[in-house]
C-alpha cells in the first residue's frame, strides 16, 4: 500500500510491515545525477564545437579516439535519419515516463540508471530543439569517433549517447537481478 493510499484509508504507513521493509524514496538521486550528466554533455558539446568545427579529425590517446564534429540527424548508428521529429517525440516520451516514475523510485540502481537515461535524452533533446535545421528537426552534435575518424569502425557519439547506453545497461542489470524500481524484488527471484 502506498503512503498516499494508506493515508486515505487511515492506516499508518510506518506500522505496516511492507512500508517498514521498503527502502526510502530515491527521486532526490535523479535530481542530483541527471543535471550533472546533462551539464557535462552540454559543456563538452560546446567545447567540441569551439575547438573542432571545420577542422580535420584530431587523433587522441594513440588513436583510441578521434575528435571531430559530426551532426547527426538520426538515431544511434545512423538509423532513422529522415525521422528526426519522430526521434524527438520518442525522447520526449522517455523524459515524461522517467519523471512519472521518479516519485516511486526506491532502488539506487534504478535511480542512477534512469538518471543517466534522462540526462542523455535531455542532452540530445536540447540539440533537437536548438540546432539547425530547426526545432524538432535539429541535428545532434557528436564528436567522439572510436578507433578511426568518420565513424569508420564505430559510430561517432557524445556524452549523452554514452549516458543513455550506460543507464540502459544498468536498468537491464537491475531487471536481471530481480530488482524493481520501487525497491521490491521481482517475483520468482531469490535473495
Amino acid at each position: 500500500m502506498s503512503d498516499e493510499t494508506s493515508a486515505e484509508v487511515g492506516t499508518d504507513p510506518q506500522t505496516e510491515p511492507a512500508a517498514q521493509l521498503l527502502p526510502p524514496r530515491r527521486a532526490w538521486l535523479v535530481a542530483i545525477v541527471a543535471p550533472i550528466v546533462l551539464a557535462a554533455d552540454l559543456i563538452t558539446k560546446q567545447l567540441a564545437l569551439s575547438a573542432l568545427e571545420g577542422e580535420q579529425p584530431v587523433r587522441v590517446l594513440g588513436g583510441l579516439f578521434y575528435l571531430q564534429i559530426v551532426r547527426n540527424p538520426g538515431a544511434a548508428f545512423g538509423m532513422a535519419t529522415g525521422m528526426t521529429w519522430v526521434l524527438t517525440l520518442i525522447a520526449l516520451a522517455v523524459v515524461i515516463g522517467i519523471v512519472w516514475v521518479m516519485p516511486k523510485l526506491r532502488s539506487i540502481g534504478w535511480a542512477i540508471g534512469l538518471s543517466l537515461v534522462l540526462a542523455g535524452a535531455l542532452g540530445n533533446l536540447v540539440d533537437r530543439f536548438t540546432r539547425a535545421p530547426g526545432a524538432l528537426r535539429g541535428h545532434v552534435v557528436d564528436f567522439l569517433s572510436p578507433f578511426a575518424p568518420n565513424g569508420d569502425v564505430f559510430p561517432v557519439f557524445n556524452v549523452a549517447d554514452s549516458s543513455i547506453v550506460c543507464g540502459g545497461i544498468l536498468i537491464v542489470l537491475m531487471a536481471l537481478l530481480g530488482r524493481d524500481y520501487d525497491g521490491r524484488r521481482t517475483a520468482g527471484k531469490n535473495d
